[in-house]
């Protein structure tokens, strides 16, 4: 049987090396989708698009529309999707307010990817959950503060010991854009080992999604800062 999705992925723009322009929007890979790839291409660029959120809050105004999100919603003028913003769930443990839409992303996406069998999404799941985690413990660790209130989804993400060596890298870094890259590279290195190569399935469509989210955000960062 011929792959699914063979001519879809075969036609798909190469994407460059770090810093070069992506080679299309997000948006334009979405509508090229089918809905089960869209929803989880979906989950890998609305990571992006809150972190844009974050950035925009913290006075860097966003020029560029986001992926799935509204321009209302990135600029905190409209409430999140409702999956973005649930109760917190009794006996789950303390998070700070501003780490809980965080937390429901996370569990969200995991369902998504459950949803739809998808490997390469859950294993990127819990990779991110694992790495943002790791970098969590270390920041408390410094302020000799108790990360636990820190720590989102801890029960979905790769321990600590698996990013030790990129805590290590980052820790060192001599300025915030190469703390950003060694991050960026480690992320890189993970989907060299899960992108689905040559499989042409609705997973190899999620590595390519996560690679343009890579670019996308290089570009944004190489563009001069504006205030909001």
């Amino acid at each position: 049987m011929r792959p699914r999705y063979l001519y879809l992925v075969a036609s798909l723009p190469a994407l460059g090396d770090p810093g070069e322009p992506p080679p299309l929007a997000p948006r334009e890979l979405l509508s090229l989708l089918d809905p089960g790839p869209r929803a989880l291409a979906e989950i890998v660029f609305l990571a992006d698009d809150l972190l844009r959120r974050e950035s925009h809050l913290a006075g860097d105004a966003a020029r560029d529309e986001p992926a799935v999100l509204t321009a209302a919603q990135l600029r905190n003028e409209a409430p999140l999707p409702d999956e973005l913003a649930p109760l917190p769930a009794p006996g789950a443990s303390p998070v700070a307010a501003s780490d809980r839409a965080w937390q429901a992303f996370f569990v969200h996406a995991a369902a998504v990817a459950e949803r739809h069998r998808s490997t390469t999404l859950a294993a990127w799941v819990r990779f991110e959950v694992g790495l943002r985690n790791a970098l969590a413990a270390e920041r408390a660790r410094r302020l000799g503060l108790d990360p636990v209130g820190f720590l989102v989804a801890p029960e979905i993400g790769l321990p600590a010991a698996s990013f030790r060596a990129a805590v290590r890298a980052w820790s060192e870094a001599e300025d915030p854009l190469a703390a950003e890259r060694v991050l960026d590279g480690a992320r890189r290195a993970w989907l060299e080992r899960h992108d689905a190569w040559f499989e042409f399935t609705a997973d190899e469509l999620v590595a390519y999604a996560a690679r343009l989210a890579l670019a996308v955000r290089w570009q944004q960062r190489a563009r001069p800062r504006s205030v909001a």
